[in-house]
């Protein structure tokens, strides 16, 4: 492992001149790498290992369509490559379970009876096993159960393969049983396309999950967009420029100086007007917003956002109330705003 210093706090990663493909494929040269769910996850992970030469096949439930379709589009061939989740999960040596976290209960009472001494269970997500009581799976013992979590969207694990640079992966073993568990993990988180693997637990990789998607990264974003957006409409500002200055210049101007430098960095490329207003005004929206974020935090801890995800995903209609409550998202006045900004952008191509 290398050791870097993340702001005076030194960590232990694992990088590609560490644990190079060779040394991965080598590693995987005897296993059957069996993708369970061909949704978002799966697709990425796939490919990716397929094209740095590793055995895969996918299980997918032929009844999912659209599913079961873009894997055949993706060149994986039904009875050779591509099978029924049940035949799939027997067939793998290593079984990747990245079915969404509902559908991981459901689909356990299929899964576990196929596990075979000496596999490998693969999570992609800390949340089944962590919350072993309410999601009920709890892996046999004669198994090895690890983990790999891209800290991306499954689009972003695939594009950012092909361009080739990767997204940062945490890595977990639960359960070490075979002796090789880690060995295997490393292997796999660098077949995926790891820019870099940092270690983790299955309960803190869910812990910060479920938080930055709850916060920073989706909710708490969609939320002080909504409330700018707002108060500028308010106050008799066109839409264009309430969605101009509340999203366009965050997306494609400044979040691409965080990306390439950090915010110190960000702020020095800013003008001094802002600069000031925003070392201003930074502590006052942190204040507000600690007490929240401490308030999320200790509800995921405590397995209270697991059951409200599993109630609300697990209800019959499920889908079509998700579909309502993203259409509102998109017929809101912020987001048609927004698509017509996108049109109006120059086409580069």
């Amino acid at each position: 492992m290398a050791k870097i210093d993340f702001g005076g706090v030194v960590e232990d990663v694992v990088t590609r001149e560490e644990f190079p493909l060779s040394k991965a494929r080598e590693v995987l040269k005897n296993e059957v790498i069996a993708i369970i769910g061909y949704g978002v996850q799966g697709p990425a992970q796939a490919l990716n290992m397929r094209d740095n030469g590793i055995n895969v096949i996918i299980g997918q439930a032929p009844e999912f369509k659209a599913d079961w379709d873009k894997a055949v589009k993706d060149g994986f061939v039904p009875g050779e490559t591509l099978f029924p989740v049940e035949e799939a999960a027997e067939k793998g040596t290593i079984i990747k379970y990245l079915v969404s976290d509902a559908a991981q209960r459901i689909l356990w009472p299929k899964i576990k009876p196929r596990l075979k001494k000496g596999d490998a269970l693969y999570f992609s997500h800390g949340f089944s096993v962590t919350y072993k009581e309410q999601t009920g799976v709890i892996p046999p013992e004669d198994i090895d159960v690890i983990m790999v979590a891209p800290k991306g969207s499954g689009r972003s694990v695939r594009l950012n393969f092909l361009a080739g640079t990767g997204i940062n992966s945490s890595y977990s073993v639960f359960q070490d049983f075979t002796g090789k568990a880690e060995e295997r993990t490393l292997a796999l988180g660098i077949a995926i396309g790891s820019g870099y693997l940092f270690p983790t637990t299955f309960e803190n990789e869910v812990y910060s999950d479920l938080t930055g998607e709850r916060g920073v990264l989706m909710g708490a974003l969609a939320g002080i967009m909504e409330a700018q957006y707002e108060v500028f409409r308010e106050n008799g500002h066109s839409p264009s420029e309430a969605f101009n200055e509340t999203v366009e210049e965050l997306t494609q101007s400044l979040i691409r100086l965080v990306d390439e430098n950090g915010m110190d960095w960000m702020y020095s490329n800013c003008s001094a007007t802002a600069q000031r207003g925003a070392l201003d005004w930074k502590p006052k929206f942190r204040e507000v917003t600690l007490p929240v974020f401490r308030d999320l935090y200790e509800k995921v801890k405590s397995g209270e956002e697991c059951a409200r995800v599993l109630q609300s995903t697990g209800v019959p209609n499920y889908r079509e109330i998700l579909n309502g409550e993203l259409k509102e998202m998109a017929d809101s006045e912020l987001w048609k705003a927004g698509a017509a900004v996108r049109k109006l952008r120059p086409d580069t191509k």
